[in-house]
């Protein structure tokens, strides 16, 4: 009985020291699994673009940005891989510089515009849909040119392209209505939908005069043949720096681009999802330029199919005087009124937009609104008889209201 005693007393520290054994056992043989920095690539962004024999994958990986301990930030280098899936291009990549790719950091995937126009791009996105790494909320959107391109362009406002282009989808600019995001996730559902519609936001670049003095962001190059490479500092002055926007809206039908929204289409749609708390739009009165700021914003979408299909736009919004283009005196800035002529104009601009909108959508064929899915929910037998003729056939009514707020 003494000894069963004396054993139970020193059971808690046989344990303790098993324990610590056990950690440290763990800790020297393989870093409680944890990934080695050193053997990873770390991927923050992908390109797809098509090739002849099937898919070229621009892959931008981070890395430390400088030798020194007190640097601080990240840079990046672009690797690229060819083969017919995209799991080949991944496959390649690894056997190129013996990293092994990790997709859990990526947050942007890219569409060369001419491979989402020329067939369905969802042969190139099943890998990262598959893939239990990857974050199903990662951003895509379509580019102007190739992915390629757009990747090995060098950011005038981030060391990092990929990162400089997440920024145009920031919440700012989406409480704007000049941009929209989509993710996998969404872009997805509406491929697989009745409706076999969605969209991206379609980013285009352009040059930015930054001096060649300038200390803007430098983070990757094109890569060549043997893989990929990371800018030079001597190179900072010499190549041209890019900023990034994505006021346009790419459309698509059964995985492939059908359309372009305009800007103004696009904040339409903006609009009509009901995501603007901080946007603007401008107006005339007797030939002068007035910009009116959106402060709310409520819109809606419906759907009657009870003889003909008939689709309701549904727009209500408050808005207040921002600025007047033209100098005015200080009794009108101070009450801030927005006259009868404005309202008209605005309300006029805004009808416009919806009905280009409305258009666009029509003679793509592209279902951005989701009516053949709804129409499904409600009555699969309405469903049957309209889901080939619905956007062709279907009456458009706008409702709009604008309420002025001093």
């Amino acid at each position: 009985m003494n000894k069963f005693k004396r054993f139970l007393k020193t059971v808690p520290m046989k344990l303790y020291i098993i324990l610590a054994a056990i950690i440290v056992f763990s800790f020297f043989s393989n870093d409680f699994g944890l990934v080695d920095i050193q053997k990873t690539a770390i991927i923050l962004a992908a390109g797809i673009d098509r090739t002849d024999e099937g898919f070229h994958l621009t892959a931008q990986i981070a890395v430390p940005k400088g030798a020194e301990r007190n640097s601080c930030g990240t840079a990046s280098v672009d690797i690229e891989g060819d083969g017919k899936t995209v799991s080949d291009c991944i496959t390649q990549i690894y056997s190129k510089t013996g990293w092994v790719p990790k997709l859990i950091f990526c947050d942007l995937i890219l569409i060369g515009e001419d491979t989402a126009k020329d067939s369905d791009i969802f042969d190139g996105l099943d890998f990262f849909l598959r893939n239990e790494y990857m974050q199903d909320s990662c951003l895509i959107a379509t580019c102007e040119g190739s992915a390629k391109d757009m990747l090995t362009t060098v950011s005038a406002i981030d060391d990092t392209t990929s990162q400089a282009i997440e920024k145009i989808f920031s919440d700012a600019s989406q409480k704007s209505g000049t941009t929209v995001k989509n993710t996998l996730k969404d872009f997805a559902i509406g491929y697989y939908g009745r409706s076999k519609s969605s969209y991206m936001p379609f980013v285009r670049s352009m040059e930015q005069d930054c001096g060649s003095e300038s200390g803007g962001g430098s983070g990757s190059s094109a890569s060549g043949s043997g893989g990929g490479s990371e800018s030079g500092g001597s190179s900072k002055g010499e190549t041209a720096k890019k900023i990034y926007f994505a006021n346009e809206t790419a459309l698509y039908r059964e995985g492939k681009m059908v359309a372009l929204l305009s800007p103004e289409e696009t904040f339409a749609y903006s609009l009509l999802k009901g995501n603007v708390f901080a946007g603007s739009m401008t107006a005339e009165e007797d030939g002068k330029p007035i910009t009116l700021s959106i402060l709310s914003d409520d819109g809606k979408i419906s759907l009657d199919v009870k003889n003909k299909p008939k689709v309701t736009l549904s727009l209500k919004t408050k808005v207040r005087m921002f600025n007047r283009g033209v100098p005015a005196p200080i009794r009108d800035v101070s009450e801030g009124q927005i006259s009868p002529a404005v309202e008209q104009d605005a309300t006029a601009r805004l009808t416009d937009y919806l009905k280009r909108l409305w258009q666009t959508c029509k003679s793509s064929g592209c279902d951005l609104f989701q009516l053949g899915r709804n129409l499904y929910r409600s009555s699969p037998k309405k469903y049957a008889e309209w889901k080939d003729s619905l956007l062709d056939s279907a009456d458009l009514e706008i409702k709009l209201k604008l309420e002025k707020v001093k």
